[in-house]
């Protein structure tokens, strides 16, 4: 039976994770446990619930209750639901819930970088990239695209913020995802430590094509993307194994970051590549959530 509950008191203690604007607030709610974070729309939170995340509480339209969110209300088992009108939640939460759900989820513990990079043959590596649509598109990207695992250095920003995970359509639930404790261009040493030659994607003269066949015929490659503005560092870059590049027509020097993963991702992944490594689908969603996606 749902744990249903019909919003009186919009200052309620429960409602606290809905009314905070803040994500480092959110990520410090249970301090020094891992916090929370919050994810939006339905089909952000079936993937988010098939890669095994743990909700804490559940904020409904109350139409929605018996239509486009009532599997989830059945997934979510004895967690606290709390429902109400399209108005009364746009006044506790100060925007208007377009699909009508959101989902208080507890934070875990990320795997170390030695061990994300175990078995994997692409990985994306992300360099102080700061904004949260970019690192979400980026993730998606990635998702899609054959990328195994991503490792962000700590001036990143953080992939369960909500923009992101909104973004990302959920697929930071599915990637892989971890920080380094190296920054750059120290990171750099580890990875080719670990047995991966890395190529620096960089607006620089002494580069090769993102299509260079040495570049696509590397067994292990890390793809390093950096920040909007600056880019990588010339250290990083230096310490990189390759700069690539991707071809520019009509005097255009570059793309955003994301969409330049997303070419980077296509040319170089595991989608052109047929690695033997996969990533374990089942421990992250099922065959109903893609079905409802």
């Amino acid at each position: 039976m749902p744990n249903i509950n019909y919003i009186t008191d919009l200052s309620s203690d429960a409602l606290t994770p809905y009314r905070i604007t803040s994500e480092v607030q959110l990520m410090r709610y249970y301090e020094p446990g891992a916090g929370l974070f919050i994810a939006e729309s339905p089909k952000v939170i079936r993937r988010a619930l098939g890669a095994g995340y743990e909700p804490q509480s559940l904020l409904i339209n109350k139409k929605y209750i018996t239509g486009q969110a009532a599997d989830i209300v059945e997934r979510v088992g004895n967690v606290p639901i709390y429902a109400a009108d399209e108005d009364t939640l746009c006044t506790l939460t100060g925007f208007k819930l377009t699909q009508g759900v959101l989902c208080a989820m507890r934070r875990r513990q990320t795997p170390a970088p030695a061990q994300l990079l175990q078995g994997a043959s692409r990985v994306a590596v992300l360099e102080d990239i700061m904004n949260q649509t970019n690192v979400g598109a980026i993730f998606r990207s990635a998702a899609a695209l054959g990328i195994d695992a991503v490792l962000l250095t700590k001036a990143c920003s953080d992939p369960l913020y909500r923009r992101s995970v909104r973004v990302s359509m959920g697929t930071v639930f599915q990637v892989p995802w971890g920080y380094m404790d190296e920054p750059a261009p120290e990171y750099v040493g580890f990875l080719q430590a670990q047995g991966f030659k890395t190529a620096a994607m960089a607006l620089r003269y002494d580069t090769v094509s993102i299509d260079d066949p040495r570049v696509r015929g590397e067994q292990r490659l890390a793809i390093i993307l950096g920040t909007e503005g600056e880019g990588l560092k010339k250290q990083t870059i230096s310490s990189s194994d390759y700069t690539i590049k991707i071809p520019m027509a009509h005097g255009v020097d570059s793309l955003n970051v994301a969409a330049a993963s997303a070419v980077a991702f296509w040319e170089l992944g595991n989608s052109m590549h047929n690695s033997q490594f996969t990533i374990d689908v089942s421990a992250h969603a099922d065959e109903s959530d893609f079905a409802q996606l």
